[in-house]
């Protein structure tokens, strides 16, 4: 089943579900993420079923789970580690291959898959990744790999913007990305539940038309159930939480212009159109737009 959360023209907030090409609101107006926890999505998917269909062009898709407890964001495709560690100088970690890693983004800043992405402030080398996400279903800790894949409730494509230059300065620093990171992250249109996402599922993103990046699922190096029993060690799991793959191979300009050179893929601008998708999880198809400037951290005469 495919879920959505959308926005009516008057401004009201409902989920759901996908038949054919229309949605199908759920009576009983509660949150997709309250769905999850509940595990109502088999109840009312039949609810839904006999209301009147919705056509999607007339509202407005948002994350499907709009305001999720947390984002933890890994780099599970072996591609991408190599190509994208090469490109800023650097040689793969061993320890890679012997636990998965993922940092934490900002909630806030999740936008729906139609949403323009504004470039950060103070950013010239603005990125897109294209990614997948499991969104957790069942509040767990301490899982195992056998029992961590019954607690995904669904997936999600999912894009990890990234400002390069902003993320390299901060992490000079030994944390971050912060600011790198933080100004933004899109997914949908819909979470597809786990019986319907193909195991190799096809991974592609284009930029203003043109083809650039393709990739499969099947790729992973660390499956989403080895993710999520990392992300619980020592602590909690819960309805929600999204759970980000980390980009595909080759699916990044940081990657792209190592291989092909920078004149061939060159930073996003405003007025550049990100497109990505992937089999069975809808698209990404976002506006650049220009950002504000970034506001002074000091006051003028001060040090």
């Amino acid at each position: 089943m495919r879920w959505s959360t959308f926005r009516t023209a008057d401004g009201d907030e409902q989920v759901g579900v996908w038949r054919g090409e229309q949605l199908h609101p759920v009576p009983d107006r509660s949150s997709l993420l309250e769905l999850i926890a509940r595990e109502r999505l088999a109840t009312a998917a039949q609810e839904a079923a006999d209301r009147p269909g919705i056509d999607p062009a007339t509202v407005d898709l948002l994350p499907p789970i709009p305001r999720p407890p947390s984002i933890r964001d890994f780099m599970a495709f072996e591609e991408h580690v190599v190509t994208a560690s090469a490109a800023i100088g650097l040689e793969v970690d061993p320890l890679w291959y012997s636990q998965p890693v993922f940092y934490f983004t900002n909630p806030a800043s999740l936008l729906g898959a139609h949403a323009d992405v504004a470039v950060p402030p103070g950013s010239q080398a603005l990125d897109y990744e294209l990614e997948i996400a499991a969104v957790i279903g069942r509040e767990g800790r301490d899982l195992a790999p056998a029992e961590a894949a019954d607690h995904i409730a669904g997936y999600v494509l999912f894009c990890d913007w990234s400002a390069r230059d902003l993320q390299g300065t901060e992490m000079k620093l030994n944390l971050g990305p912060a600011k790198g990171k933080d100004f933004a992250s899109s997914c949908g249109p819909w979470m597809l539940t786990p019986d319907e996402l193909p195991p190799a599922a096809a991974m592609a993103a284009s930029v203003n038309g043109r083809p650039c990046s393709t990739g499969r699922l099947d790729s992973l190096y660390w499956t989403f159930a080895q993710m999520i029993t990392y992300a619980s060690r020592g602590t909690r799991v819960v309805p929600g939480d999204l759970i980000g793959s980390g980009t595909v191979g080759t699916g990044c300009l940081l990657e792209l212009s190592r291989v092909h050179g920078a004149d061939a893929h060159p930073w996003l601008r405003p007025g550049d159109r990100v497109h990505l998708e992937a089999d069975g999880l809808g698209a990404i198809d976002a506006g650049v737009v220009p950002g504000p400037a970034p506001v002074p951290l000091r006051s003028e005469g001060h040090s």
